[in-house]
C-alpha cells in the first residue's frame, strides 16, 4: 500500500511531468540527429540541471510567499509591475509558440494519416483549429482535464516503442562523435522548450497542502521523469531512422505502427492545445486584467500567424518551438532567478527548503540564456 505522503508526492510530481511533456518531445530526435548525439546529450543534461535549479528556485519563492500567486504575480510582488509584464510576456509567448507548433504538427500529421503526404497540411490544420475553437467556446472546459490521459498514453507508448523497435535500432545512427561546428548549438532551443514546465510549480505546493517539505522532491522527480522518457524516445527514433528522422518524429515510421503513432500524437496534441488555450485565457484575464478581445487573442492570433507562416513558408515545426523555447524559457528563467534572490530577503514565510544563490550564478546563467535567445533569433532570421 502506498502511504498518504507518497501518494501526494507522486501526484505532485506527475503534475509537473504532465506539464513538461508536450510538443517539444516530437522535435528532439530531429535536433539530436542533425547536431550529433553527443551534442544533444550535452544540452539535454546541462539544460536539465539548469531547469531543475530554476524549478527549485520557483518552489522556494512559492514557499517564502504567504499569498498564492502565479509567476507573473510573484514578479509583481517582488520586482514591480514592469517585471510582471515582462514575465507575463515570456509566459504568453511560450504558449503562443506551443499553440502554433500544435497547428503545424496537427496539420502535417492528419494530412499524412489520410493521404500519406503533407500536401494538405494547412487545410487539416485549419479544420483542427475550427473544431478546437468550437470546443473551447462551447462550454466544454471540463475536457481540459483529459490531458493527463494523453500524458499517460505517451509514457506507455514511449516505453512500448523502445522495447518493440529495439531490435531494429542501428547503433551506428547514434553518433556519439557527431559534434559539427555551429550545429552543436542547434538543439538548445528545442531541448529548452521540451523541458519547460515552470507554470505548474506553484500549483504543486497547493496540491501538497500541509506536506510542503515534499515540494523539493516533487520538483526533482517531476523534472527527471520526462528526461528519462526523452532519452528512450530519442534512442528509438534516431536509432531506427538516423538523419532521415522527420522534424515531427511521429511521422518518421511507416506502416501500422506509424499510423498508431500519428493517432496518439494527434490525441496528445489535441488535449495539450485545449489546456494551453485555457491557460492563455486565464493568464490574459487574471494576470493582465484583459476582459475584451479574449477570443481574438486566444484563437484568432494563432490562426493568423499559422496562415502567414504557411502562405510565406516562414518557419517549420522545429523552428517555432526552438525560438519559443529560447525566448520564453530564457526570459522566464532569468526573472525567476532574480525574484528568488529578492524573495530570500523579503519573503513573509519560512520555506521548507532553500537553495544556494548569488549574483555570480544568476549572471552566468543569465548570459547563457541571453546567448541562446540571440542565437535562435539570428538562426530563425
Amino acid at each position: 500500500m502506498i502511504n498518504k505522503n507518497t501518494k501526494k508526492l507522486l501526484v505532485a510530481a506527475f503534475t509537473l511531468t504532465g506539464t513538461i511533456i508536450g510538443a517539444g518531445i516530437l522535435g528532439l530526435p530531429y535536433v539530436f540527429s542533425q547536431a550529433g548525439f553527443l551534442s544533444g546529450l550535452f544540452w539535454l543534461f546541462f539544460l536539465t540541471a539548469v531547469i531543475l535549479y530554476v524549478g527549485l528556485s520557483i518552489g522556494e519563492i512559492s514557499l517564502r510567499t504567504r499569498e498564492k500567486k502565479m509567476l507573473s504575480g510573484y514578479a509583481e510582488k517582488y520586482l514591480g509591475k514592469t517585471a510582471k509584464k515582462i514575465t507575463a510576456f515570456a509566459v504568453i509567448f511560450g504558449i503562443y509558440s506551443a499553440l502554433l507548433a500544435y497547428l503545424i504538427a496537427e496539420g502535417q500529421s492528419l494530412s499524412n494519416l489520410f493521404f500519406g503526404n503533407a500536401n494538405y497540411s494547412f487545410y487539416f490544420g485549419f479544420v483542427f483549429w475550427i473544431i478546437l475553437t468550437a470546443l473551447i467556446y462551447g462550454g466544454l472546459n471540463k475536457l481540459k482535464h483529459v490531458a493527463s490521459f494523453g500524458v499517460s498514453g505517451v509514457i506507455a507508448l514511449i516505453l512500448f516503442l523502445f522495447f518493440f523497435l529495439s531490435p531494429k535500432i542501428n547503433w551506428q545512427n547514434i553518433q556519439f562523435s557527431g559534434i559539427q561546428g555551429i550545429n552543436f548549438l542547434f538543439p538548445f532551443g528545442v531541448i529548452l522548450f521540451a523541458l519547460l514546465g515552470f507554470i505548474s510549480i506553484p500549483e504543486l505546493e497547493i496540491e501538497l497542502k500541509n506536506e510542503k517539505k515534499l515540494l523539493k522532491k516533487a520538483i526533482i522527480i517531476g523534472t527527471i521523469i520526462p528526461v528519462v522518457l526523452y532519452l528512450f524516445f530519442v534512442l528509438t527514433f534516431v536509432g531506427v531512422s538516423g538523419r532521415s528522422v522527420n522534424e515531427i518524429a511521429t511521422l518518421s515510421l511507416n506502416g501500422f505502427i506509424g499510423k498508431i503513432l500519428i493517432l496518439l500524437g494527434v490525441f496528445t496534441m489535441t488535449t495539450s492545445y485545449f489546456v494551453l488555450s485555457f491557460v492563455l485565457k486565464d493568464t490574459l484575464s487574471f494576470d493582465l486584467n484583459i476582459k475584451k478581445g479574449i477570443f481574438v487573442l486566444v484563437s484568432l492570433v494563432p490562426l493568423a500567424v499559422y496562415t502567414l507562416i504557411n502562405f510565406f513558408d516562414l518557419a517549420g515545426f522545429v523552428s517555432v518551438i526552438s525560438l519559443g523555447g529560447s525566448i520564453s524559457g530564457g526570459i522566464t528563467a532569468i526573472m525567476v532567478l532574480i525574484i528568488n534572490k529578492i524573495a530570500k530577503k523579503q519573503g513573509n514565510e519560512k520555506p521548507a527548503y532553500s537553495i544556494f544563490s548569488n549574483w555570480v550564478i544568476i549572471t552566468l546563467l543569465g548570459l547563457i540564456f541571453i546567448f541562446g535567445v540571440v542565437f535562435e533569433i539570428i538562426h530563425f532570421s
